[in-house]
């Protein structure tokens, strides 16, 4: 993968998991601690992202420093059919993937999947460039547009506001309220709609206790570290929607 505008003398090179598979097998373990650990264990994402590699190696981004001999951040996307109209937009990043393992239409569309840059290196400035580079492979598999199912990195300071507002704060100079939304707005990305519904994570009590670091002693909606939604617990079972913002960045 040709450059992406890596600041002058950056150590750091870009390939794809087809170009570079023995990074993508090293990348498995380093990225587990830039998420909350009750992101871990959605019901369903094992039935896509488990297919990234290597079905569609070419569409995963791996950014590697010589310098330190290491992968410093990954870029998953999935391939998947859509007529493009907001109506035939699937409802959430858990959608977006089950519909990509399960049609059998030829894909027209990217999705994007997850932006992760290790703990150690980001405020770096490598999270747009992994965007850059998705919007980059898309181009190059022919398609014409990348959706991403944002994950807003601010909603959990405001669990109780539901997204369909969350998604349209702005500020005083009208870019969105929400950094990682920010960072989509400024790459030209425009918000396609807020999906209140878009990955399932149902799990036991005791599980949720340990993934949370609390205590949930009687049914009831509670709110809970890193959480962007409350936590709906009945009959020592807890159910939780993670909400996220579809946004639409046009490559061609």
């Amino acid at each position: 993968m040709k450059s992406l505008g890596f600041p002058a003398g950056s150590s750091i090179v870009a390939y794809t998991a087809r170009e570079r598979p023995d990074l993508w097998e090293d990348a498995r373990s380093l990225f587990g601690d830039v998420w909350p650990e009750y992101n871990l264990h959605a019901n369903d994402s094992a039935a896509y992202f488990g297919t990234l590699f290597p079905l569609h190696a070419h569409l995963q981004i791996l950014f590697f420093d010589q310098a330190t001999d290491d992968v410093v951040a990954r870029g998953r996307t999935i391939p998947f059919h859509r007529d493009g109209t907001l109506e035939d937009l699937p409802t959430g990043i858990d959608a977006v993937g089950l519909r990509a393992v399960g049609d059998s239409r030829s894909p027209n569309a990217l999705s994007a999947l997850a932006a992760e840059v290790a703990t150690h290196r980001q405020g770096e400035g490598l999270s747009p460039l992994l965007l850059q580079a998705m919007s980059r492979v898309a181009r190059q598999a022919g398609f014409e547009a990348i959706v991403a199912p944002v994950r807003p990195s601010w909603k959990d300071r405001y669990p109780l506001t539901p997204v369909n507002r969350y998604a349209h704060w702005k500020r005083v100079d009208t870019l969105p309220f929400d950094p990682w939304l920010r960072v989509h707005a400024r790459l030209g990305a425009t918000i396609l709609r807020p999906e209140p519904k878009s990955m399932r994570i149902d799990g036991p009590v005791d599980d949720w206790e340990r993934w949370t670091g609390m205590t949930f002693p009687e049914d009831g909606d509670y709110g809970f570290p890193f959480g962007l939604s409350p936590l709906r617990v009945n009959d020592d079972v807890g159910f939780y929607w993670e909400p996220n913002v579809w946004m639409l960045h046009e490559v061609s």
